[in-house]
């Protein structure tokens, strides 16, 4: 998405006008604009110059942001608005004052006016005008964006704010005119009567008022980015950096990958890279909450902004500039505000027609009470409060301003939300599915019994064992081939089996590894050896078997240690009333035992990474799904799911599948993420409600709709103040979300009615029906001389459960085989083998 920054906008109505003209574009797919950064992001094919023209023509300004981030925090996240909000304020209210005194002060509170001004009522008239002008003069941008709108057809709260005020002020001019009229006549009656009917004091407050609200308002929306900005003022300007033996301090920013630099106690780290020598404990809560220092030492990662709190260490940069996770997280959460919630579109289709509609009503009161036999400055009077109490500005804050707290907040605490809808379905998610290796456990196993079969030795063995896993990335046979005491051969021709299986050949004889349905193809395994393989599972571990050739070699059980909070993080869905599905590629016996210990609702076990994509898909059928994983082969779930979520920071390719990140690797982290969620959603609903309420009760209030029943009116310049104050509201409620605690569960309640039976049946996610799979594998044979010879080996591979039919052609050397559903190779090549021929590849 191209990021674009925005000037000129006052409202939601000027928002609604720049989306509507970027649309318009030919090639814009998508286009949202954020009123609280005065951003927009557009995708499509549309170029920048077309982009940009169309928002010029709309009357706004736009520009391409600057891709340097901290070059983009100066123009976007930096409050430059309220000091000079300020300054136009202050000066303001000083002239205000003057102002103030000389038409309220002497009449209500009895003070005392200069000679001139209290002799003459013309003088006095026209020193309120020359005040009042002042103050329209310095406040001049309400009336130069008001007449844009209005000149684009797409007036707005400027347009609005620039109408009450410049009637009042033209209405006391004329007034001012008569009084001339009158004073060359010499009727001090009517001059007297005439200055009680000015309204250029009525015209100046409400600017001034409007700027009040306008510098608390940006004030406050500056705070809303403050989780942002301190993760942007995070990394040092400086670095300690090697050369020719000795320490040089040199700008972060000049650091390239392959520098060496020094970090002592005390000191931020000011790029991602690892330790190449030393040691010292590092506070990395910057970037994931957790508040405990971690240890890091030779081999060890380390990120930019953590501070080292002791020893000292010698790193080699590997992340620098754009490329560091803290830059991928600022990232994160600003493109994330620069998409808009789902829920903000009732804001959108109100502020469509809000200007229009309110300007008309106005018009209207004012000839109402024109009919109704009031004078002119009555009826101006009604019609100007209408123009400034209704607000736009409450309706376009009310989403953006908590999506940014939100999102900043989330942020601070590792939780990152890629988007304002996915910010916004979090809190919707019924059942979440959780992958159980590295989600649920700690994705490092480790091995608790090693059973080798009669007839091999111990050693002998784990040497096999360890070997052939060395070829393997799986956690499993990582483990394995880390055992105490192995010594790792090299094994060749590696054939890996995804969620099955590995074989290699060593000194020209086969070995195998795997679990016991894909072992059973390849040797017998003993009745006990299963038995026992059984009671391991039942106990939460997980056998792996092996064999040397045809030969079972042994097992050798691994348990995978469950997180110390996904006990804690599984209960607290469900206090949120959500549901808990573990997706494994496990056996089924280990699956159940976890699943007990956790606490989870429903299993799916030996599930294939594709398949679990299609568990989530069938669970979506039963209520809004998100899937929780960490791996490359949880993406294709991830991204099955109505909301991915990439958990311990994951893989790229898990991060790139999530619409959720949570930077550290634990449970509780996903109900912190829903019920964070929830809380924005709450927000932006009251933030819409008090907008939508507050103009539903303030337009009729100023139209004097209220005053044949109750005798209520208002006057303009408390309209103006409750404008300012209906958004004030808006952007305070939202700073609530900084007071996030993630921890903080007290207040979780269910809102799911429930979503019945969890389990997911098999046919779901096995493909042995004709309709879902029709494939074809060519087998390499060498050996076949005859057609007596492709009969044996089309008999046996049509032998074989899955397979439809096999060509085979003994002039071609090759076997073309159609599949009902997908067969490992090593079965189709040991049935082919079996038959005294040799395969040579399959394809």
């Amino acid at each position: 998405m191209q990021q674009y920054s925005i000037t000129g906008m006052s409202c939601d109505a000027c928002r609604a006008h720049v989306e509507k003209a970027v649309k318009s574009v030919a090639g814009v797919k998508v286009c949202s604009v954020n009123l609280l950064t005065n951003s927009m992001g557009v995708e499509g094919t549309a170029s920048p110059e077309e982009i940009i023209k169309a928002v010029q023509g709309a009357g706004y300004g736009a520009s391409l942001k600057d891709e340097n981030l901290r070059a983009r925090y100066e123009n976007e996240f930096k409050d430059t608005e309220t000091p000079k909000i300020r300054k136009r304020f202050i000066v303001s209210l000083v002239i205000l004052l003057a102002l103030m005194y000389i038409t309220m002060g002497h009449n209500m509170a009895g003070f005392p006016l200069p000679g001139f001004l209290a002799a003459s009522p013309l003088l006095n008239g026209i020193t309120q005008m020359i005040l009042s002008g002042a103050i329209l003069i310095i406040n001049r941008r309400f009336f130069i964006n008001g007449a844009k709108g209005f000149k684009n057809l797409a007036p707005n709260m400027d347009s609005l704010v620039s109408l009450g005020s410049g009637v009042s002020y033209v209405w006391s001019i004329y007034i001012i005119i008569l009084m001339i009229t009158e004073h060359s006549a010499g009727d001090m009656q009517a001059l007297h009567a005439h200055l009680h009917g000015l309204y250029f004091e009525s015209a100046a407050m409400i600017l001034v008022l409007i700027t009040l609200g306008k510098m608390l308002e940006a004030k406050s929306k500056g705070k809303t980015t403050s989780a942002l900005r301190g993760l942007m003022e995070l990394t040092p300007d400086t670095a300690v950096v090697i050369r020719d033996g000795k320490e040089e301090v040199i700008p972060a920013e000049d650091l390239v990958p392959g520098d060496i630099f020094a970090v002592k106690a005390g000191e931020k780290i000011p790029v991602d890279g690892v330790v190449i020598k030393g040691n010292a404990a590092v506070d990395e809560s910057a970037l994931t909450g957790e508040s405990i220092p971690a240890e890091k030492e030779e081999g060890s990662a380390v990120n930019a902004a953590t501070v080292s709190k002791s020893g000292y260490m010698l790193c080699r940069a590997e992340k620098v500039g754009e490329d560091t996770a803290l830059s991928r997280i600022i990232r994160l959460v600003s493109d994330a505000t620069a998409t808009k919630a789902p829920i903000a579109r009732i804001a959108d289709r109100v502020s469509a027609v809000f200007v229009p509609v309110v300007t008309g009503i106005a018009l209207i009161t004012f000839i109402a009470w024109l009919l109704s036999g009031r004078d002119v400055a009555y009826a101006l009077q009604r019609a100007v409060s209408v123009l400034v109490i209704s607000c736009p500005c409450s309706l376009g804050l009310a989403t953006p301003v908590a999506v940014m707290a939100g999102s900043g907040a989330g942020a601070k605490h590792g939780i990152l939300f890629k988007t304002s809808a996915s910010l916004e379905e979090a809190g919707k998610i019924e059942i979440i599915a959780l992958d159980k290796t590295g989600t649920i456990t700690s994705g490092n196993p480790e091995i608790t019994i090693i059973i080798p079969a009669p007839g091999f030795d111990r050693s002998e063995f784990i040497n096999c064992a360890a070997s052939l896993e060395s070829k393997s990335e799986h956690p499993l046979a990582k483990a394995v081939a880390a055992v105490e005491g192995a010594q790792i051969s090299d094994v060749q021709n590696i054939e890996t089996f995804t969620g099955s299986g590995i074989t290699g050949s060593l000194g020209g004889v086969t070995l195998s590894a795997g679990n016991a349905k894909f072992m059973s193809a390849k040797t017998e395994i003993p009745t006990d050896y299963l038995e026992k393989a059984d009671e391991l599972a039942s106990h939460g571990k997980t056998p792996l078997f092996f064999s040397r050739g045809s030969e079972f070699a042994g097992i050798i059980a691994l348990a995978d240690s469950i997180k110390p909070e996904s006990v804690q993080g599984i209960k607290e869905l469900k206090n949120l009333g959500v549901k808990t599905v573990m997706l494994t590629g496990d056996n089924e016996k280990t699956a159940k035992s976890v699943a007990s210990l956790t606490g989870v609702d429903s299993v799916v076990s030996a599930l294939m990474p594709d398949s679990k994509a299609k568990a989530v898909a069938y669970l979506r059928s039963l209520g809004k799904t998100a899937m929780a994983g960490d791996g490359i082969n949880d993406a294709p779930a991830l991204v099955s799911a109505d909301t991915g979520i990439a958990i311990g920071a994951g893989t790229d390719v898990a991060i790139d599948a999530a619409d959720i990140v949570l930077m550290k690797s634990r449970l509780t982290d996903v109900s912190a993420a829903v019920r964070l969620s929830r809380k924005v959603l709450r927000i932006i609903k009251q933030n819409l409600f008090w907008a939508l309420f507050y103009n539903c009760l303030g337009i009729p209030l100023a139209a004097g709709v209220f005053i044949p029943a109750f005798g209520l009116e208002i006057n303009p310049m408390f309209g103006a103040a409750a404008m300012s104050l209906s958004s004030i509201f808006v952007v305070t409620n939202a700073l609530r979300l900084n007071l996030f605690d993630p921890a903080d569960a007290s207040h979780d309640r269910a809102i799911n009615s429930g979503t019945g039976d969890l389990t997911v049946p098999p046919e779901v996610y096995n493909t042995n029906d004709k309709e879902t799979v029709e494939m074809k594998k060519t087998i390499y044979i060498t050996g076949m001389m005859c057609p007596h010879c492709e009969n044996a080996v089309k008999t046996a591979l049509e032998c074989l459960e899955g397979v439809e039919s096999a060509d085979v052609s003994h002039e071609s050397g090759k076997a073309v085989v159609t599949l009902k559903a997908d067969i490992e190779d090593s079965i189709l090549k040991k049935a082919v083998e079996d038959k005294g021929y040799t395969v040579t590849g399959i394809e």
